[in-house]
């Protein structure tokens, strides 16, 4: 009983200090031009207090009935030791493993409420039970003597339906991902494209019964109008893959272990509902974690 009093204080002690310190965080990413977004990463603050978070050593030392309806299962492993010299970090082909995002902030891109107001990011109300973690994805890294880094994403819990709600009260789903991962830079910043596949599947039926590769064409009781153009985003449903893009930085490697963590930031679409209305832009920042095999 005191093992797990001690277990539950720990992980909400590491929650507040990672939540406090994702706030810290400073990250621009620009879905157009991520050359251009990878140009400011601030992430020093997500070391401070790492003792206070649980390890990877700590996570595998859970029992079920100690994770069970804790939020832990939903966190990533945190770096106690290690260094924060990125140059600790030797040239070389890396095998990503037990790669984990841990999202800390969902914000959606709105029209200003003033006339002629610039668009903005606003915050958002979170929906979704403690299920979004992508977690146990796997893929290569390869650093050059220059710092150089070039990351690619081949597999794993790559994708996590989330749904967020805007302050008017309009709620946006979207499907949190960084599927086919593949970016580079340097460890203080390195970014680029992923793929994000379509909310619902081609199956997917609407209340008409109308989907992209099953069901009715159009709308039965409106069959005169099924052409009409205004009912044509409706009827004509696309699953297609979409694209978006992500800012990492490392902020503290252990060469002992094998460990890396970091800050990232990603800008993806939102749910279009197969094709029937207009995505939004949705910004997701937060921690990872991963682990480095030669």
């Amino acid at each position: 009983m005191a093992l797990s009093m001690r277990t539950a204080n720990t992980a909400a002690c590491g929650r507040v200090a990672r939540v406090s310190r994702a706030k810290a965080v400073v990250c621009k990413a620009q879905k157009s031009e991520i050359s251009k977004a990878a140009a400011v990463v601030v992430a020093g603050s997500l070391l401070a207090g790492s003792a206070q978070a649980l390890t990877f050593d700590d996570l595998q030392g859970l029992t079920y009935l100690q994770v069970k309806g804790s939020g832990i299962a939903n966190t990533c492993p945190v770096i106690e030791g290690g260094s924060t010299n990125l140059r600790d970090l030797k040239s070389g082909t890396y095998k990503l493993e037990k790669f984990c995002m841990e999202p800390t902030s969902f914000t959606v891109k709105e029209e200003s409420q003033f006339k002629g107001g610039e668009t903005d990011f606003v915050k958002t109300k979170l929906m979704t039970r403690l299920t979004y973690t992508l977690d146990q994805m796997s893929g290569t890294l390869k650093v050059d003597g220059n710092g150089g880094v070039e990351l690619k994403e081949t597999d794993g819990i790559d994708y996590a339906p989330v749904t967020v709600q805007l302050p008017g009260g309009e709620r946006v789903p979207f499907l949190f991902t960084i599927k086919s991962l593949e970016a580079k830079g340097s460890l203080d910043a390195f970014g680029g494209e992923f793929v994000v596949p379509s909310y619902r599947g081609s199956s997917f039926l609407d209340p008409k019964g109308r989907g992209a590769s099953t069901g009715y064409d159009n709308a039965v009781a409106l069959p005169a109008r099924s052409d009409d153009e205004e009912l044509l985003k409706e009827n004509s449903k696309s699953a297609a893959a979409s694209k978006g893009s992500a800012v990492f930085s490392v902020a503290k490697v252990d060469p002992a272990t094998g460990e890396i963590a970091g800050v990232f930031e990603s800008i993806q679409p939102s749910d279009t509902d197969l094709g029937a209305k207009a995505a939004k832009d949705v910004k997701v920042t937060g921690l990872w974690y991963a682990q480095l095999r030669q």
